[in-house]
């Protein structure tokens, strides 16, 4: 009978510990991103306003969207640069299969962008096509690595855009020794083209690296600075799921066990 207790209170305790596991703060933010209509109406929202927007910035020869546009480039072509992940196609699958494994990036990464599986954010090919019937040359700057890119291409002519082969469209990161840092790939896009509009999920698509990995409150403090940005030729989208602002929360020490990072994260809440 006191062996029965014993197991009894060691399963109340065990219980809630394994659903904890499974009932991690991934799941909800993946099923917002899978099954919220707020999440369709915020990516339509963004894309749709850009569109209206486009036009303008495009008359607007003075304008530029590239913190990185130095010199004369009121005659250069027009571009836009836009994110791949959580910006133009939704990985949120792969981050489905990470909670079904109890998983965590990278695990199986390369192999979902393999498949091709990956689905246009509401709006995002609406959008680019658009851009390219006025003249507006699009390029992805990503931190997909370039063992992907050729699969990227390949995702994108299944879901209906085909993109030319006479300039390099993906900026990958290991192309041209490129690291996770994207100021050197806008700079690249900005000496032959005039960068209209940015497109990402995370500060880094915006400003530089050095910026982007900083404290929360600092990086917000990054983020007022470009008021007149957003929602001009800056549009943000939000990522519950990853991302530098998760980062920014564990100090960017992604090895720190989970039951520690969860503490982290408690501690980080504002509760008034």
């Amino acid at each position: 009978m006191k062996f029965v207790l014993v197991l009894f209170i060691l399963i109340l305790y065990i219980k809630p510990t394994k659903a904890n596991e499974k009932d991690h703060e991934l799941l909800m933010a993946t099923l917002f991103v899978q099954s919220s209509a707020e999440f369709y109406a915020n990516s339509k929202s963004l894309y749709s306003s850009a569109q209206q927007n486009l036009l303008d910035v495009l008359e607007n020869k003075n304008h530029t969207a590239a913190l990185e546009q130095m010199g004369n480039f009121q005659d250069k072509p027009p571009a836009i640069i836009l994110d791949v992940d959580q910006t133009v196609l939704d990985n949120s699958a792969y981050q489905a299969r990470l909670i079904k494994n109890n998983s965590s990036y990278p695990n199986g990464w390369v192999s979902w962008a393999k498949e091709e599986k990956a689905e246009f954010l509401p709006g995002a090919l609406e959008f680019i096509k658009f851009a390219q019937s006025k003249g507006v040359e699009i390029f992805f700057v990503t931190n997909r690595v370039i063992e992907i890119e050729n699969a990227t291409l390949s995702n994108y002519e299944k879901l209906g855009l085909k993109l030319s082969s006479r300039v390099d469209h993906i900026l990958s990161r290991g192309e041209n020794g490129w690291d996770s840092n994207k100021t050197s790939r806008r700079e690249l896009v900005a000496k032959d083209y005039r960068i209209l509009m940015m497109f990402g999920d995370n500060l880094g698509d915006f400003v530089d690296i050095k910026d982007n990995l900083l404290t929360p409150q600092k990086r917000v403090e990054i983020t007022k600075k470009y008021d007149d940005f957003w929602g001009i030729s800056w549009f943000m989208f939000s990522n519950p799921m990853y991302g530098a602002w998760e980062g920014a929360i564990i100090d960017f020490d992604y090895s720190v066990p989970r039951n520690k990072k969860l503490e982290m994260k408690e501690l980080s809440l504002d509760a008034k």
